[in-house]
C-alpha cells in the first residue's frame, strides 16, 4: 500500500523528482523497494511513481546516509557498526562512534604488525628481535597478595585476568584497599595447548582481614592469601599491541636472554605486572 498525498501538495514523476533531488530514477527505485524513500503515490496501472515536493530532503538525507555507508564500509566496518552510527542523535555523537571504531582497528593492526615482527623474527633467528626490549633489575618488598588461580588457555587468559583481577580488587576494598601493581604469574606455560596454570596476585595492606575475606567469600573460587618474600626481578616493559598472544612470548625471551648473558639464575616463575590503567594507558 503506498501513501496518500494531499490534494493541494504538488506531485512529482520519478523523473522531475530525481532532477529535483539530484538522485537517479534506479537510486529511487532501489529506496522505495528498501523501504527508505516510499512514493506518495504509485500509479495501479502504469506502475509510475510519484513524489510530494516535501519528500525532496527526506530523499537527499536518505542520499547522504547511502553515500556515508558507502563510505564506511571501504573502512571493512560491519553492517551493525555502521547502523550505530546512521542511528546516532547528532553528528557528533556519530564521529565519537566511528572514532572509537577506528581506534579499534588501528590497534588491531598494530597488534598483527607486532605479530609479524615477532614471527619473522622467529625465522630469522633470535638475536634480531630482542633488539628493541630494554631490560633492568628492580626491588621489590616483601607484601601480602590475595590470589585466584586457574588452569586457562591462551584465548581464555585475557578474559579471566580482567575477571579475577576484579573481583580481588573488589574484595581488597573491605580490608585495606590495594597496595602495589596487581600481576599475573605463571607456574606453568600458558599458550594454545597448554593451561598453566596462571596465578592472578593482588597485593593488600592486612593480612588478617584479607585471610578473613577469602575463608568467608572467596573460597568457591580458591582464593588464597600469602606473603610474597621481597625478591629482585628482571622486567622490561611492552607496549599494548606487544601484549597479545604469542608476541608476548618475546619479551619474556628477551628477559630471559639478558639473564643468561649476565649469568643470572631464576629464583621463580616470571610474571606480568599491571602498572598502568589500561584504559587510560596510551598505546
Amino acid at each position: 500500500m503506498t501513501e496518500n498525498a494531499g490534494v493541494d501538495e504538488e506531485l512529482l514523476p520519478i523523473g522531475a523528482f530525481a532532477a529535483r533531488t539530484r538522485l537517479s530514477a534506479k537510486a529511487l527505485r532501489l529506496y522505495d523497494r528498501t523501504g527508505l524513500l516510499v512514493p506518495a503515490r504509485v500509479d495501479a496501472d502504469t506502475g509510475y511513481r510519484f513524489y510530494r515536493a516535501g519528500q525532496v530532503e527526506r530523499a537527499r538525507l536518505v542520499a547522504l546516509l547511502a553515500r556515508l555507508v558507502a563510505l564506511l564500509r571501504q573502512l571493512d566496518m560491519p553492517l551493525a557498526r555502521i547502523a550505530e552510527i546512521v542511528d546516532a542523535d547528532g553528528g557528533t555523537a556519530g564521529a565519537e562512534r566511528l572514532a572509537a571504531y577506528w581506534a579499534d582497528v588501528e590497534a588491531r593492526h598494530a597488534a598483527r604488525r607486532t605479530l609479524a615482527d615477532h614471527l619473522r623474527g622467529r625465522l630469522s633467528g633470535g638475536a634480531p628481535r630482542y633488539g628493541k626490549f630494554t631490560v633492568d633489575l628492580v626491588d621489590v618488598p616483601e607484601q601480602v597478595i590475595v590470589t585466584e588461580s586457574r588452569h586457562v588457555l591462551a584465548d581464555e587468559l585475557p578474559a579471566w585476568i580482567g575477571a579475577a583481577l576484579g573481583r580481588l580488587e573488589e574484595g581488597a576494598r573491605a580490608y585495606g584497599g590495594v597496595t602495589g601493581a596487581p600481576f599475573v604469574v605463571y607456574h606453568a606455560e600458558v599458550s594454545v595447548e597448554s593451561d598453566g596454570p596462571a596465578e592472578a596476585c593482588v597485593p593488600v595492606a592486612d593480612a588478617a582481614a584479607a585471610r578473613a575475606w577469602a575463608e568467608e567469600g572467596g573460597r568457591a573460587r580458591g582464593t588464597t592469601v600469602r606473603v610474597e618474600p621481597a625478591m629482585r626481578l628482571a622486567r622490561t616493559r611492552i607496549t599494548k599491541a606487544q601484549v597479545a598472544h604469542p608476541q608476548i612470548l618475546a619479551a619474556f625471551e628477551a628477559v630471559e636472554e639478558w639473564m643468561r648473558e649476565r649469568g643470572l639464575t631464576y629464583a621463580g616463575p616470571c610474571r606480568e605486572v599491571y602498572f598502568a590503567d589500561w584504559d587510560a594507558a596510551g598505546p
